[in-house]
């Protein structure tokens, strides 16, 4: 009976291997010649939706749109701080385990999940399936790398053992999920089932949640006890710098021989660069970005959000610390 109903799936999806556009390519690299998983594939893929609000919506993100005096206040609300340090005091034995084991800062833990989603009261309202469907076969610009996301989403059953519907589980429009907002492939490398209950839930588990953004943050590089960033102050004749990126290429004495002096000590040959962000119309801060701050712009490419993310953490520690 079920290889009959196998059968009837697999008939029905080739009249609608074409749903979306590369649908039939997609199954087949996925399941190759196994057929009951291609059948699954395609009922699955048969219900996804494509979405043009999230077309659009990737088309102008904050990041991109806003100026950092725009996007600062997003995120840098009283509301916001008082919720992270509510949060931290009501997972402080979590996070600092997080931060013993991983070597991240509890604040900067907090501070990840509050600007992802105010600590789990913004977690998104698209179907994950229909968002990694609609990027990944109908938006050409990042089509790759959606692509991928859409794979790696449609196996996380069969990779990790996660529980998941994965029709109706829901994230933000791009496909992001839970409390950190993990991509599917983030899932799959970082998440960590802190809890011990043998699953991996990013949502409902503040201990599973907490511990993925400590891991995911130490995978990428996070030097324990090491700064983040440091305003810079340029004096008369400053050099002015193209944009040189965000990889620390710099030891921090070169932006001072370049006219920008520290506002704090640091070590002198900490590797650096230098950062300016619109403070006002035509007014600029400049800040020297460590590889803390790097870290962070890996989970997402935007300096103004590791940015937002420090200034949150800072904010955070300070307020528990009063």
């Amino acid at each position: 009976m079920r290889s009959l109903l196998l059968a009837l799936l697999c008939g029905a999806s080739i009249a609608h291997a074409e749903k979306h556009p590369g649908m039939t390519a997609l199954i087949a690299e996925i399941a190759g010649n196994d057929a009951d998983r291609a059948a699954v594939l395609t009922v699955l893929l048969n219900r996804a939706e494509k979405q043009p609000a999230i077309l659009e919506a990737i088309a102008r993100p904050a990041e991109k749109t806003k100026p950092w005096f725009a996007y600062r206040p997003i995120f840098m609300t009283e509301a916001r701080i008082a919720a992270g340090v509510n949060f931290y005091r009501d997972h402080a034995d979590l996070l600092a385990a997080a931060e013993a084991d991983y070597g991240v800062p509890a604040e900067y833990i907090v501070s990840i999940i509050g600007v992802e989603t105010f600590y789990g009261r913004i977690m998104g309202n698209w179907k994950v399936l229909d968002a990694l469907t609609t990027l990944g076969l109908y938006y050409p610009p990042r089509q790759p790398f959606f692509r991928g996301e859409l794979i790696q989403f449609l196996n996380l059953p069969a990779t990790r053992g996660v529980e998941l519907d994965l029709v109706s589980v829901q994230g933000s429009y791009a496909g992001a999920m839970g409390l950190g907002q993990f991509m599917p492939t983030s899932y799959v490398k970082w998440a960590v089932d802190r809890d011990g209950d043998g699953k991996i839930d990013l949502w409902a588990s503040p201990a599973d949640a907490t511990a993925s953004v400590a891991n995911y943050l130490a995978e990428h590089g996070w030097q324990s006890g090491m700064p983040v960033t440091l305003e810079m102050t340029p004096g008369p004749g400053a050099r002015r710098l193209r944009d040189t990126g965000l990889d620390p290429v710099f030891p921090l004495s070169q932006l001072v021989e370049w006219g920008y002096q520290p506002s704090a000590a640091v070590d002198p040959q900490t590797p650096s660069n230098l950062l300016r962000l619109e403070t006002a119309a035509s007014e600029y801060s400049h800040f020297a970005i460590f590889n803390n701050f790097r870290v962070i712009t890996r989970y997402n490419r935007s300096p103004m959000y590791a940015m937002a993310v420090h200034e949150l953490a800072v904010a955070i520690a300070e307020r528990v610390g009063e």
